[in-house]
């Protein structure tokens, strides 16, 4: 059995660890607002997303956001501007409310139907001398159970994420070493 990547790209492989490359198409999925929140309208969509209920203003202030309620209304009036340090709260607010509150939809979606087929586009060996290649194929895996994968990125548990991920990809048999860093990973709900 193969053991985890000590030294990722010592060869000039490039790619990234497959448990990001799962967050990043999992964020996709999540649909978050695409205006950034250095524009006027991106911000605006943020605060009203966080404080349109109490439910999502607890939310956004158990993710960080603890300013009073009073500058939360200057912001959206307009009256006042955020500094950066505040946008920085804004903005890890609300991708953590906006993937909590996705997670419970994604779960049904990803594992209806006996699971989601992923498909893993093996890591980047162009800068590889040609000695140190390995041979990669492109690879579909079905994960059935997503349980851990979700509960992982909805908390922003890199680390747990990624064990998620090996977890996952040790159904490849003996080669689930070389997709531990790939150059993409697909999947849809």
């Amino acid at each position: 059995m193969p053991d985890r990547t000590n030294e990722f790209g010592k060869y000039g492989a490039r790619g990234i660890k497959g448990s990001d490359a799962i967050a990043r198409q999992l964020d996709k999925l999540a649909g978050f607002i695409a205006t950034p929140i250095t524009q006027r309208r991106g911000l605006q969509a943020r605060l009203n997303y966080l404080t349109r209920t109490p439910h999502a203003l607890q939310a956004a202030r158990q993710a960080g956001l603890t300013v009073t309620d009073r500058t939360l209304k200057a912001w959206q009036t307009g009256r006042r501007q955020p500094s950066k340090a505040n946008l920085t709260k804004i903005e890890t607010a609300y991708q953590t409310v906006r993937r909590n509150n996705v997670a419970r939809y994604l779960l049904q979606r990803l594992n209806s139907r006996g699971g989601t087929r992923v498909e893993i586009h093996p890591l980047n060996q162009s800068q590889v001398d040609r000695r140190f290649q390995r041979v990669l194929e492109y690879r579909t895996l079905n994960i059935r159970q997503w349980d851990t994968i979700i509960r992982a990125w909805a908390a922003g548990d890199t680390s747990a994420l990624d064990e998620a991920w090996i977890d996952s990809i040790v159904d490849l048999g003996s080669q689930w070493g070389q997709y531990e860093y790939v150059s993409a990973v697909g999947f849809a709900a």
